[in-house]
This record gives structure tokens, C-alpha cells and sequence, in this order.
């Protein structure tokens, strides 16, 4: 019985450290679904988050603000650390469900789940009411 106590205190001691390995593998730099958006993704504590750092081949026409917001207050800001995620819970084996995201190229914010499929692969799967009506992208990890 003394074993059994051990074996489970160990197990219960070491599974948030393999949890949380497993949560930071999505810390990098991504590039969006249509290769022009670079994302930092990070993950603090409990919280995901995901900030446009700029893109690949911006271009002179392209906003530098978010003008497409609903909100008139809100079309001044930069898009340059414009925080996309918002919400979102940890489900485990690579998996956030529950949160929301951004969309700058619309002013629309969609729930939202992610899953890191492969080390330098990431689902994003906006979607409205229920996750079959909506729309998924790949990011994939940007090479330092």
C-alpha cells in the first residue's frame, strides 16, 4: 500500500510539468493562413495569447490601423501588437477550446478553437454559434 502512495504522489507531482511542456511547445512566431501575418503566440500561465508583429511583404496600401473595427474609438490603434486571442482554456494533447479571435481584415471577433497538430503546425478554426459553420486556417511556424 506504501508503493501504490508513492507511485501516486510521484504521478501527481510530476503531471503538471509534462502538462505544462506540452502547453509551451506553441510559444514561436507564426505565419497566418494567407502567409502574409506574422503572429507571436505565447502562452503565460493559464492564458494563450497572440499579437500581430507585422507582415511578410507589407504592402504600402495595406492599414496600418485597425479601420475595419465596429468601433470608431477603436480604428486608431496600431495593428502592430494588436492582441487577437482572448479566452481561451487549455484542454490538453495540444487543444484550446472556449476563447475568441480577432479578425483585423474584417473587425469581426469569431470563437475560436486551436490545436498544435505537429510541432510547426497550429489549426485555427474560427467559426459562428457552432464550430461546423465557420472557417480554418493552418499557421505554421515561422524559421528563426
Amino acid at each position: 500500500m506504501r508503493t501504490l502512495t508513492t507511485v501516486v504522489a510521484l504521478f501527481v507531482l510530476v503531471w503538471p510539468v509534462a502538462s505544462s511542456a506540452d502547453v509551451s511547445a506553441v510559444n514561436g512566431t507564426w505565419i497566418n493562413g494567407d502567409g502574409d501575418g506574422l503572429i507571436a503566440v505565447r502562452v503565460e500561465g493559464a492564458r494563450i495569447s497572440a499579437t500581430i508583429l507585422g507582415s511578410s511583404g507589407d504592402p504600402v496600401d495595406r492599414p496600418k490601423t485597425d479601420v475595419n473595427n465596429p468601433d470608431p474609438m477603436l480604428r486608431s490603434r496600431p495593428l502592430i501588437g494588436l492582441e487577437l486571442f482572448e479566452g481561451f482554456r487549455y484542454d490538453g494533447d495540444g487543444e484550446w477550446s472556449g476563447g475568441t479571435i480577432y479578425d483585423p481584415n474584417n473587425g469581426k471577433t469569431y470563437r475560436c478553437k486551436l490545436k498544435l497538430v505537429g510541432p510547426d503546425t497550429l489549426k485555427v478554426r474560427g467559426f459562428i454559434g457552432i464550430s461546423l459553420i465557420g472557417r480554418s486556417e493552418t499557421w505554421t511556424r515561422k524559421s528563426d
